[in-house]
């Protein structure tokens, strides 16, 4: 653990901590010098990462946490002003996949509202209640980093749910960084795009094709740096966000998808 970095003595929270894009973000995040939060379903697994990077369990906390239930914020945010006494950082990374592929006529309203429930609601209320902590301290900062997706940006057949929640997050983003700027709070807002990055979640979409491995090279192929991006490219990218070295970065949307979107 860094005594220095470049988010030394800031408190982060980051939910969806257990895996994939949460995992390498809480990890980044701790090496950099921040008291870290890990909030997830899995408590297990968040114990297990907290523990490599904090055994002591002294910068440390992890928390069963369920992104779309308002009272279970209510909670978190609790326990994190009570041992650590602040809030600095907030990375809204839970989420879900877009599950099978239906034609849009064939989509139903409960697949809908599943999605839109961890997805955009989850991050609603992240920010909704991240925001009020770090106004309660003193003196007032933060950053709250929303974790969107590059299917936020464009469209992809099959998709509709998921690139809508998505698209959300994104325009949500925006709207509070300008009310928190228009307003004289000092907390920024800003959005991630991560393209295809190889993490559990993808690797379980990969998992309905008959050839796991034909279907890695096919995703590969989408990329035009011709490989799928990894979690630490993303967690860079939330660091920055997360740092000093943003302090007039509000309301943007970081693209961080080996040139996806640039086609």
């Amino acid at each position: 653990m860094r005594s220095g970095g470049r988010v030394a003595g800031k408190v982060a929270l980051v939910t969806g901590a257990a895996s994939g894009i949460g995992a390498a973000c809480a990890s980044l995040l701790a090496r950099e010098g921040a008291r870290v939060v890990l909030a997830d379903l899995r408590d297990d697994d968040a114990a297990r990462l907290a523990g490599q990077f904090d055994p002591a369990g002294e910068r440390s906390m992890c928390v069963h946490h369920d992104v779309a239930d308002e009272q279970s914020w209510v909670r978190l945010i609790g326990e994190i002003m009570s041992r650590f006494g602040r809030l600095d950082i907030v990375v809204n990374c839970a989420g879900v996949g877009a599950g099978p592929r239906v034609a849009p006529s064939e989509q139903t309203l409960e697949h809908w509202r599943a999605v839109m429930r961890v997805n955009l609601d989850g991050v609603f209320l992240g920010t909704k209640h991240g925001l009020a902590a770090m106004m309660r301290s003193d003196p007032v900062r933060g950053s709250i980093v929303n974790i969107s997706s590059v299917l936020g940006l464009v469209g992809r057949t099959g998709m509709e749910a998921y690139s809508a929640s998505k698209g959300g997050v994104r325009l949500y983003s925006k709207t509070v960084a300008l009310s928190c700027a228009e307003d004289g709070v000092n907390v920024r807002v800003n959005s991630v795009h991560p393209g295809f990055i190889d993490t559990p979640l993808l690797q379980s979409g990969l998992s309905r094709f008959n050839d796991i491995e034909e279907a890695r090279r096919l995703y590969d192929k989408l990329q035009p740096l011709g490989h799928l991006g990894e979690p630490d490219d993303i967690a860079y990218g939330v660091l920055y966000l997360a740092s000093d070295e943003s302090k007039f970065v509000t309301g943007s949307e970081l693209v961080i998808d080996g040139g996806f979107t640039a086609r």
